[in-house]
């Protein structure tokens, strides 16, 4: 039947909350890498990993190992597992439009603006804490000192942990692009790290312990000859940070999206990046994607794009974060005397001193060394990653903002990046600086539960059929909830119980 009213046009899914919706473009050819080509074709996997060997695998990881034992190294095994699909999950948005995922988090209801708020306020909650630099100050305090820092000492640790954290702002100003920057410190902290450790724990460590970190991994206690997946007298808050820290750790992980738009992943290459202050020259970067027709030239693409993903997550991020988790554990409980209780100002320069008593001042000096360099590039890729995506948020919802200064992006970058600086300052003398840590992973695990379920939604939704993720890959990012959810719980319950 003919009726004089004019025809409606659909609103595209992904435009229902206030965005633009994609342009068409082509998905641009995936690199072809053999051999050693491998290692130029992945990088964002490469930041994640360098973040993930910091707060949980040098601290953290260690204080719970210390106290309980090896056997609880399960909880990295399952926490790393989720997080690699979930990482690749993220990576398969950032792939098919071009856009950091917490643009498509924007791009659900009820509208963008509130899921740049409440995302925006999450990654302040957790990564706005400078706890990084806090806790490498002590690993500094000890190489100039001789000792470990004590409640006397705070003030110097303070100074230091301001220092620490100014130096690590300074580095993001210059080069051409801030990913590429990123990217090669972190492969020079892998190699220097993995690598100091692998030759310490083969010298020091006995192969009995190297054997109850192997069975450890799947929750089985060696000296009990039994599965003891949750001993005794935990700390719920402190295992709940753990858990989180096992990996990246929760909005951290988010801003893997960011940098693969940056370094050009998929349809990213059609975005644009955002450039360095210093070395860095204008870059139009477009404030929301692209999307593909699905047809079978570009599925083919896609299929090569998937393999550097997978490359990327399950050949650097996973072997990286099992070994960066193990590692450390097996010299912590070799030089340790079991249910040491390392959580003071000195925690950062606690396996060290031990070190010291036992091999000399030379080696301790250098294992202090390597842990003020890991927490320093830990504070750098965090803060980096907040200040990130803080931009791409303002960016994405705010045309004015858009249109500032002629539309240069580094202006809103390095504004955000002033305004962290401030807090950062304030915020290093509030707290101890392994209860900044504390907070920031207790937040991480909270921010699993929620994005997990929000990329489930994105890319079961606004993504084309041919696009999404088979079932398996959905119920594990369930699953990724429930276990996050569950320890959580745990620690929640036990605040409130205090």
């Amino acid at each position: 039947m003919v009726t004089g009213s004019q025809p409606t046009t659909a609103v595209p899914l992904e435009s229902r909350s206030g965005l633009p919706a994609w342009a068409t473009a082509e998905l641009p050819l995936s690199p072809s890498p053999k051999g050693l080509g491998w290692l130029a074709a992945v990088g964002p996997g490469v930041i994640v990993l360098g973040i993930s060997i910091g707060s949980g695998e040098f601290l953290l990881g260690p204080a719970v190992f210390v106290r309980h034992g090896l056997t609880l190294l399960w909880v990295t095994t399952v926490a790393v597992v989720l997080q690699t699909i979930f990482n690749t999950e993220l990576m398969r948005y950032t792939l098919a439009t071009g856009e950091p995922v917490l643009t498509g988090f924007m791009r659900t209801r009820p509208t963008s603006s509130f899921w740049a708020w409440f995302y925006s306020i999450l990654y302040i909650l957790q990564t706005g804490w400078p706890a990084w630099a806090a806790n490498a100050a002590g690993a500094v305090f000890f190489l100039w000192a001789r000792r470990l820092a004590g409640p006397l000492d705070a003030s110097a640790v303070y100074w230091i942990g301001v220092s620490t954290f100014l130096v690590s702002i300074a580095i993001l100003l210059v080069g051409r692009r801030i990913e590429r920057t990123l990217e090669v410190l972190n492969w020079v902290l892998i190699a220097w790290i993995l690598g100091a450790f692998l030759i310490l724990a083969v010298f020091f460590v006995p192969v009995s312990t190297w054997l109850a970190a192997g069975a450890g991994l799947v929750g089985y206690d060696t000296a009990a000859g039994a599965f003891n997946l949750l001993p005794e007298g935990l700390d719920p808050v402190l295992l709940a940070a753990v858990v989180a820290y096992s990996g990246c750790g929760g909005m951290t992980n988010l801003t893997l999206t960011n940098w693969a738009r940056d370094r050009g992943y998929g349809m990213g290459e059609r975005v644009g990046y955002i450039p360095a202050a210093v070395g860095g020259a204008k870059v139009h970067l477009a404030h929301t994607g692209f999307m593909f027709t699905p047809d079978a030239a570009n599925l083919a693409r896609w299929r090569g794009w998937w393999r550097i993903v997978r490359a990327d997550q399950w050949g650097v991020f996973f072997l990286g974060g099992v070994l960066g988790m193990v590692l450390p554990a097996l010299l912590y409980v070799e030089f340790l005397t079991p249910g040491t209780e390392i959580r003071g100002l000195g925690i950062a320069a606690a396996l060290a001193a031990s070190v010291g008593e036992r091999a000399g001042p030379i080696l301790a000096g250098t294992i202090a060394m390597l842990g003020a360099w890991l927490l320093f590039k830990t504070q750098l890729d965090n803060m980096e990653g907040m200040v990130r995506a803080l931009t791409d948020v303002l960016w994405t919802g705010s045309g004015r903002l858009r249109a500032w200064r002629g539309g240069d992006v580094r202006r809103v970058y390095y504004t955000v990046l002033g305004a962290v600086v401030i807090w950062g300052v304030i915020a290093l003398g509030l707290a101890q600086p392994v209860a900044l840590l504390q907070i920031g992973a207790n937040v991480a695990g909270v921010a699993f539960i929620i994005t997990s379920l929000h990329l489930l939604y994105i890319n079961t939704r606004l993504l084309p059929p041919a696009l999404r993720p088979p079932r398996w890959r959905r119920l594990a990012l369930v699953a990724m909830a429930v276990f996050y959810g569950y320890f959580s719980a745990l620690s929640i319950s036990s605040l409130i119980g205090r």
